[in-house]
C-alpha cells in the first residue's frame, strides 16, 4: 500500500495538547484516514489485496468455545477506551472482568481500516480464525465485512442491554439493518471548527463561506476523508448525501475544485487539522467533534457550529469477525457497554457521541459539562440535522473515491 505507507508520521497520528488532567490525548481520529487512503479506491483494493463485495462467507458455523474459555480478544484504535490516570488500568474493562470472570485480551491495534483489514484477510478469506473475537471497524468498511460474509450473526438473546439501550438515530443504517450484525462503539460527527481570533471575530457557519469567503483565502482546511468533505458540500448545495447521484457528487467534486484552483482552500487533512487551527494558520476548517471537546479545553478561541444546511455524521462499530472462538462472550462485552453507568464513563473519557440511550445522568455525576455537551449527547435540534452518505457500490466507489482522490491531491 504506496498510498499508506507514503504519509508523513504527522499524518498517520496528530498529537492533540494535554488535556488540563495531564493526559495527553492521541484521538482515534488522529490514526483514521478513511479517505482518500481508508476508502475502497480501486488500486487500494489491489494493492491490500481487498476483494470485491458478494463473497458469501463460510457456511459452516464456528464453534464457540466460551464455556470453556474465558477470555475475549479485543482489538481497538488507540485511546479509544477510558484509561485510569496513572495509565496503567482500563477501569471498564477491569469491572466487566471481576464481574464475569472473563479475561479481556485488549489490543490497540487498528491504525487504519484498511491496513487493520490487509491484516485480517489472509484469515478469513480462508475462513479461518484472525485470533480476534471482537474489533471496531468504521460504518463503510463494516458494511463491507457483512456482505463479504465475514461477520458472525449477533445473538439478541445475549443483548438485551444493546437491544433496549440503542440511541434511536444508530438503529438502522443502510448497510446493517436492525443491527443484526453490529453495535456502534462511538458515533462521530462532522462540523465546522474556526479559531475566532484568525477571522478577526468573524463567525464562519457555512460550507459556502469556507469555499467563497475571499477573507479565509489560503486559510481553508476540508477533511480528506471523502464521505465528510463531499457530504457537508452537498447538504451547502441542498442535496442529501444520503441520495448521493453521480450528478450531485460530480457538481459538489467541482464546487470543492473551483476552491482549490483558487487557492481559497490550504490543505486535506485527516486531524493534524487541530495544531493549525490552534496556531491560526487555518483560520477554518471541516473538523470532527470529538477533537474539539478535547481541542477547546486548551484554546478558547476555538469555535465550532453545526450548520443549519445538516452535518455528516458516521459510526465506529463493534463486530464479531467469522470463526471467532468466544462469540458469546464477545456478546456479553458488548452488552455491557451498552449499560447507561459504563457507557457514561467511557464517554467521559474518549468525549465522542456516545450511542447509549440513559447515559445523561450518569455523565451528570461524573462532569455536568459533558452531559450538557451536544457534541457527546447531541440534542433534538442536531438530530435534525444529521446525515449518513449511502452504502456505495464497489463501481461507485471506484468512481467516486478516484475523483476525489485527484482532486485532493493524493
Amino acid at each position: 500500500m504506496e498510498q499508506f505507507e507514503s504519509l508523513s508520521p504527522p499524518q498517520r497520528a496528530a498529537t492533540l495538547r494535554s488535556l488540563t488532567t495531564g493526559r495527553a490525548a492521541l484521538t482515534r481520529r488522529s490514526l483514521l484516514r478513511a479517505g482518500a487512503f481508508g476508502a475502497v479506491v480501486t488500486a487500494g483494493l489491489t494493492a491490500c489485496g481487498i476483494p470485491a463485495a458478494g463473497r458469501q462467507g463460510s457456511t459452516t458455523a464456528s464453534t464457540d468455545h466460551s464455556a470453556q474459555e474465558k477470555v475475549v480478544n479485543f482489538s481497538n484504535w488507540t485511546e479509544y477506551i477510558d484509561v485510569s490516570d496513572d495509565g496503567k488500568h482500563r477501569p471498564t474493562l477491569e469491572a466487566f472482568t471481576k464481574r464475569t470472570g472473563i479475561q479481556v485480551k485488549y489490543t490497540e491495534d487498528i491504525n487504519d481500516n484498511i491496513e487493520f483489514f490487509g491484516k485480517i484477510k489472509p484469515q478469513l478469506s480462508a475462513g479461518q480464525d484472525t485470533g480476534r473475537d471482537l474489533m471496531v471497524l468504521t460504518d463503510w468498511l463494516a458494511g463491507r465485512m457483512i456482505r463479504l460474509g465475514w461477520v458472525q450473526k449477533l445473538d439478541a438473546s445475549h443483548l438485551p442491554n444493546a437491544y433496549a439501550n440503542l440511541e434511536q438515530r444508530f438503529r438502522s443504517p443502510d448497510w446493517d439493518p436492525g443491527r443484526a450484525y453490529s453495535y456502534p462503539w462511538q458515533g462521530i460527527a462532522t462540523c465546522i471548527a474556526y479559531n475566532k481570533k484568525a477571522t478577526g471575530g468573524r463567525k464562519v457557519t457555512s460550507i459556502s463561506q469556507l469555499l467563497e469567503d475571499t477573507s479565509l483565502k489560503g486559510k481553508v482546511a476540508m477533511l480528506s476523508e471523502m464521505r465528510d468533505s463531499v457530504g457537508m458540500t452537498l447538504l451547502d448545495m441542498g442535496e442529501k448525501p444520503e441520495k448521493v447521484t453521480d450528478d450531485t457528487y460530480d457538481a459538489a467534486i467541482a464546487r470543492i475544485q473551483k476552491a482549490v484552483d483558487s487557492q481559497q482552500i490550504r490543505k486535506f487533512t485527516g486531524n493534524d487539522y487541530t495544531d493549525g487551527l490552534s496556531k491560526g494558520d487555518i483560520a477554518a476548517c471541516v473538523a470532527w467533534a470529538g477533537d474539539l471537546v478535547q481541542l477547546r479545553l486548551d484554546d478558547p478561541n476555538i469555535e465550532y457550529v453545526f450548520p443549519d444546511s445538516g452535518f455528516m455524521s458516521s459510526t465506529d462499530n463493534l463486530l464479531i469477525p467469522d470463526r471467532a472462538r468466544h462469540k458469546t462472550n464477545a456478546e456479553r462485552l458488548i452488552d455491557y457497554y451498552y449499560e447507561p453507568p459504563v457507557a457514561a464513563q467511557l464517554a467521559a473519557y474518549i468525549n465522542y457521541v456516545c450511542p447509549v440511550a440513559g447515559v445523561k445522568p450518569y455523565l451528570t455525576k461524573i462532569d455536568p459539562s459533558l452531559a450538557a455537551n451536544p457534541l457527546i449527547l447531541p440534542d433534538a435540534a442536531m438530530d435534525a440535522k444529521t446525515h449518513s452518505f449511502r452504502s456505495l457500490s464497489d463501481a461507485e466507489d471506484t468512481r467516486y473515491e478516484a475523483a476525489f482522490s485527484k482532486l485532493i491531491g493524493a
